[in-house]
């Protein structure tokens, strides 16, 4: 159940109160983050009868890094316990059916939920909350519907005007302090939204308040940055070096970018974030 003093309580992933919705629902293909293709709806190999991972504690060392990065925002146990109120996709194939349906749509409802918390946390956008609640409230209510009202649901079209909203509270939040000079090898010019910053070296940066939504951070060096009050919203920050970077202050940076990306005990992480395990 959703509380008062903690809204993202039930945007935190809790395997314990969900099937294993991730390890069968979803596909992947082989890659450097699986170690074979498996098909939507096929249990992973590695899922065992209490639909537990055999070898959650050595995923990376066995080629799954993707299953360390993934982030379900809570959408299992709230497609296990609340949705179809504790059963399992094991059960029947009516059953199993209408899960692997909805779990993929609660991610996305839960995702926007997230944001929408973080947008109601930042006090420069004040004036946006009313709004703000008001588009929660929304997706609250497909979030906790019966299945076949979730399927039926376009979830578009309350993302949209979300998104807007997400952006403005953003913009609003960036710009309270100080604006970054930028970085110190490059043109200011490519701080922007989706900038391809593929293997850019960042090293120390000075980005505060910087606009990166969407923009391409794979393998970029950020180790020092300064991200203070940047908007990340989108950012692939895949094998981005992240070792002492500020990011306490960083706009809609989730769990999800941050097991993507490499980092050590300097990192500075918001404190709704948890520092990953593979971090040295």
């Amino acid at each position: 159940m959703r509380t008062a003093d903690d809204p993202r309580r039930e945007l935190r992933a809790d395997c314990s109160r969900c099937v294993g919705l991730c390890c069968v629902a979803l596909a992947f293909a082989r890659s450097a983050d699986f170690a074979f293709d498996k098909p939507a709806g096929d249990p992973c190999v590695n899922l065992d009868g209490d639909d537990r991972c055999r070898i959650h504690p050595h995923l990376r060392e066995r080629g799954f890094k993707g299953c360390t990065v993934f982030d379900c925002f809570g959408a299992g146990q709230q497609v296990t316990q609340h949705t179809f109120d504790g059963a399992s996709w094991r059960d029947d194939a009516q059953t199993r059916d209408a899960m692997f349906a909805v779990f993929p749509l609660m991610r996305q409802l839960h995702e926007l939920l997230w944001f929408v918390e973080e947008a109601l946390a930042l006090p420069a956008a004040e004036r946006l909350h009313p709004a703000l609640r008001r588009t929660r409230a929304e997706v609250r209510s497909i979030a906790d519907a019966p299945p076949a009202e979730i399927l039926a649901a376009d979830i578009e079209e309350v993302r949209a005007p979300a998104a807007q909203l997400l952006r403005e509270a953003a913009r609003l939040a960036r710009e309270v302090g100080d604006i970054g000079t930028g970085p110190i090898r490059g043109a200011r010019s490519r701080i922007r939204p989706g900038a391809d910053l593929l293997g850019a070296d960042l090293r120390g940066a000075d980005l505060r308040g910087a606009e990166l939504r969407g923009a391409l951070l794979i393998a970029a060096d950020l180790r020092d940055a300064d991200l203070s009050r940047a908007e990340l919203i989108g950012a692939d920050l895949r094998d981005a070096r992240l070792d002492g970077a500020e990011l306490r202050d960083a706009i809609y940076l989730t769990q999800v970018q941050v097991n993507a990306a490499q980092g050590d005990r300097r990192t500075r992480l918001p404190a709704t974030l948890g520092r990953p395990a593979h971090w040295t």
